[in-house]
């Protein structure tokens, strides 16, 4: 008995070590990673512009990685040490929030697109095409169903349908019926299934899905200018941040954000 315990501890120690130093080896690899590609947490709502312009931009020599995210999942990753370069943000309030923090590079903070708030439904269904102006009947058009929207406390496309629904008066009534999702794709995939009678997202988002109609726009003294800012986390020490926002500026990255409804503010 003796002999086997023996054993099976100089069996254990040896899987242990040869674990160590696999997840040293791993670890090393990924610091030599991050030392030479370029990280960029983007906004969710940024995915189909952003893997064109990723492609182009490794076509001119520039290596990336890209994290997609909700802009508030993003904020706490890097709040909480994420190994990002660069942020870019699908709205103002999380960035203010980093930049309060330090923990951003202040100077290189700039606008870079700028997009709308749309309400959408599922393809097809008889959700009326109504107007969306201040005293809408949204309640009413729901029908008893609930209407999919970002977290209304946290995602960037949730606190800007707060302030829109605010503005228009029709706050109170609708607060009841949402389903909060995680995210604007989450919410536009609950819209795309059927699970509800109309969602609030991106524009951007509602034209590239051939599964929901948008049934307009909110006006944009609704809420705040729905601008997605940019910046170098303050953490990076890779020199190819600057050639990545030189290369946001150039046609193929400015028609790719075109291509999905986004518009190039960044000069």
């Amino acid at each position: 008995m003796r002999f086997r315990s023996t054993t099976t501890k100089t069996r254990f120690f040896r899987a242990f070590s040869q674990g160590a130093l696999a997840l040293a080896m791993v670890f090393g690899l990924s610091s030599t990673a991050k030392a030479d590609t370029l990280t960029l947490f983007s906004a969710v709502s940024t995915t189909n512009a952003m893997k064109e312009i990723v492609a182009a931009y490794k076509k001119s020599g520039g290596d990336i990685r890209v994290s997609f995210g909700a802009t508030s999942t993003l904020a706490k990753q890097i709040e909480n040490g994420a190994p990002a370069d660069i942020f870019l943000s699908a709205d103002n309030k999380w960035m203010d929030r980093l930049q309060k923090a330090g923990l951003i590079k202040d100077e290189t903070r700039v606008p870079v697109v700028a997009n709308s708030l749309s309400l959408v439904k599922p393809k097809g269904s008889d959700f009326p095409m109504i107007k969306i102006e201040k005293g809408m009947k949204l309640f009413e058009a729901l029908k008893g169903k609930r209407m999919a929207v970002g977290d209304t406390d946290h995602t960037a496309v949730g606190l800007y349908f707060k302030d829109a629904a605010k503005y228009l008066g029709i706050w109170d009534e609708v607060k009841p019926t949402l389903a909060m999702a995680p995210s604007v794709r989450a919410g536009l995939s609950m819209v795309e299934r059927g699970e509800v009678g109309a969602g609030i997202v991106f524009k951007t988002s509602g034209l590239v899905s051939d599964k929901v109609e948008i049934i307009g726009d909110f006006p944009q003294e609704s809420h705040g200018p729905i601008t997605y800012p940019i910046a170098v986390v303050k953490t990076s020490t890779n020199p190819d941040t600057a050639k990545f926002y030189a290369f946001l500026k150039t046609e193929p990255a400015k028609a790719a954000f075109s291509k999905y409804g986004f518009k190039p503010i960044l000069e």
